[in-house]
C-alpha cells in the first residue's frame, strides 16, 4: 500500500538507503547532480524532492518507488548491504580540518582588534565568537577557515589547543592576558598588542567574521552560550567529542548563513 510521506519521512528514507549502499553525501550528490548541501537539507526533511530527483535517486540507490513509496518501507526490502569503504572514508577526509597556526592567530587578532574593548568580551564569548566564524564559512563555502577544531564541553564549543597558541602569541609579545571583573564575576580578558596581518585573510573571510561579530559581539556570555547550545552542530555532538563541520549543513533559520533551495541545482 502507497502511503502519504512527509518531506521528513522521505528525508530519513534516503538517508537510510545512502548509508546501507556505504555511499556518502558527496557521491550521492554527485550521481543525481545536486549539491551536497541540498542533499543534506533533503535528508533532514528540509528540501523537497521532485519526480526526475526521486527517479534519479531510484536508480542510484537501487530501489523500486512502489516500494519506496509503502507503508512497510524497510521492513521487507532486499537492499544491497556491501560495504564500500573508499566513499565513506572520503568523506570523513572532508570534514577533518587541519589547523592553521598563522591564519588562526590573525583570525584571533582581527577579532580582538575589534571586540577587545567590550566589556562582555572575555574567554566565553571569544570561544563562540570564533566557533561561529569557522562554521559559519564552512557552511557557506565547504572549505575551512583556520581549520581549528571544537570540542562539545559543558560551557559550549571550545577551539583546541588555544591555550597553547595564545601562551606562544603571550611570549611573542603579540597577546596580553589580564583579569577583570563583570558583573562581579571572574573573566580573563585578552588586549591585542599587535595588528593582524591582513594579507593572510581573505575578503571572503573577513566578511563572514565581520558578519558574526555585528551579530554577537556585543551579547553577553549567557546569551551567546545558549544560542551556540541550540546550533545543530552542537546538538547532534557528544559530550566531549570533536564537533563535525558537515553538521553546518544540517542547520536551519536562524542558524544556517546559506541560502538552500532550487537555485543549486540551476547550472
Amino acid at each position: 500500500m502507497s502511503a502519504e510521506l512527509s518531506q521528513k519521512q522521505i528525508g530519513q528514507r534516503i538517508s537510510i538507503l545512502r548509508k546501507r549502499k556505504g555511499l556518502s553525501q558527496h557521491d550521492l550528490a554527485r550521481n543525481i547532480n545536486i549539491s551536497r548541501p541540498s542533499l543534506a537539507q533533503i535528508e533532514l526533511g528540509n528540501r523537497g524532492v521532485d519526480v526526475l530527483e526521486l527517479q534519479r535517486l531510484s536508480v542510484a540507490l537501487n530501489f523500486s518507488l512502489d516500494i519506496f513509496m509503502s507503508e512497510d518501507f524497510d521492513s521487507g526490502q532486499e537492499v544491497e548491504e556491501k560495504t564500500e569503504a573508499e566513499p565513506l572514508k572520503e568523506e570523513e577526509r572532508i570534514s577533518v580540518p587541519i589547523l592553521q597556526i598563522n591564519k588562526f592567530k590573525n583570525v584571533l587578532l582581527y577579532i580582538l582588534e575589534k571586540c577587545a574593548g567590550k566589556p562582555n568580551v572575555g574567554e566565553t564569548v571569544l570561544y563562540k565568537l570564533l566557533y561561529f566564524s569557522d562554521f559559519n564559512f564552512y557552511e557557506l563555502y565547504e572549505e575551512h577557515l583556520t581549520g581549528s577544531t571544537y570540542r562539545k564541553l559543558p560551557f559550549g564549543p571550545v577551539p583546541q589547543k588555544l591555550d597553547v597558541i595564545i601562551n606562544q602569541m603571550i611570549t611573542d609579545g603579540k597577546l596580553k592576558r589580564i583579569k577583570t571583573l563583570y558583573f562581579n564575576k571572574s573573566q580573563t580578558r585578552y588586549i591585542p598588542l599587535a595588528k593582524p596581518d591582513l594579507k593572510v585573510i581573505n575578503g571572503a573571510e573577513k566578511e563572514v567574521i565581520d558578519k558574526v561579530l555585528d551579530q554577537m559581539g556585543d551579547w553577553p556570555a549567557a546569551t551567546i552560550s545558549d544560542y551556540s547550545h541550540r546550533d545543530i552542530p552542537w546538538l547532534a555532538s557528544k559530550e566531549g567529542e570533536v564537533i563535525s563541520y558537515n553538521l553546518a549543513f544540517y542547520r536551519e533559520v536562524p542558524y544556517s548563513v546559506r541560502v538552500y533551495d532550487e537555485a543549486e541545482n540551476a547550472d
